[in-house]
């Protein structure tokens, strides 16, 4: 079930090691402590045009390619409690299916240019991860983008491996977000 998924696909990512998996779980007094990454880029377009293209679910596949389906389930979107069915080849199953991940919204902030999304379920493991996604004016019309993320440990993997793999993951996200502001210039051009 979730543990076996779990280890289903990190096992394609070949960050199991047998000889240690009785040794990966971290602790402190107790409790386990959370997993952090971050990545950022700069993309070459103003604030206003990135936050158009990251802040509305409708375009997630475009600035995200393993993304083929984003369905709105309870809620406004950009209003916290807002929840999203996030569907696509995000993170390899051995059984070929799409992985899938129920997120909710807790919170978004317009002027702010930033919001967090919870994970509340899935099929990849990541139950209870959180993402936040912030824009910097980095001057000259280009925006910084950083996104951030920590996650439960997940016991028979290497912290470092999966920090590194979301990390490449969000990484490729960001640097399609120029591409996708792009298209969505060329399709408004179109239409005139």
């Amino acid at each position: 079930t979730l543990e076996l998924q779990t280890i289903t696909y990190t096992t394609f990512l070949g960050i199991i090691n047998p000889n240690n998996i009785d040794n990966m779980a971290v602790e402190t007094e107790g409790k386990k402590r959370k997993w952090h990454g971050s990545v950022s880029g700069i993309v070459d377009s103003p604030l206003d045009k990135v936050w158009t293209i990251v802040s509305q679910s409708k375009r997630l596949s475009q600035w995200m390619p393993m993304v083929e389906q984003c369905i709105d389930l309870v809620g406004d979107e950009g209003v916290p409690g807002y929840v999203r069915l996030v569907s696509g080849f995000m993170f390899p199953q051995q059984d070929g299916e799409r992985s899938w991940i129920k997120e909710r919204l807790v919170t978004m902030d317009s002027t702010a240019h930033s919001y967090v999304y919870k994970m509340e379920a899935s099929n990849v493991g990541l139950d209870g991860s959180i993402n936040s996604l912030k824009l910097i004016d980095y001057g000259d019309g280009s925006t910084l983008v950083n996104w951030s993320f920590e996650i439960d440990p997940l016991e028979g993997t290497f912290e470092d491996n999966i920090i590194d793999y979301l990390g490449f993951l969000y990484k490729s996200c960001i640097n399609r977000i120029q591409g996708a502001i792009e298209d969505a210039n060329k399709k408004v051009y179109e239409t005139c």
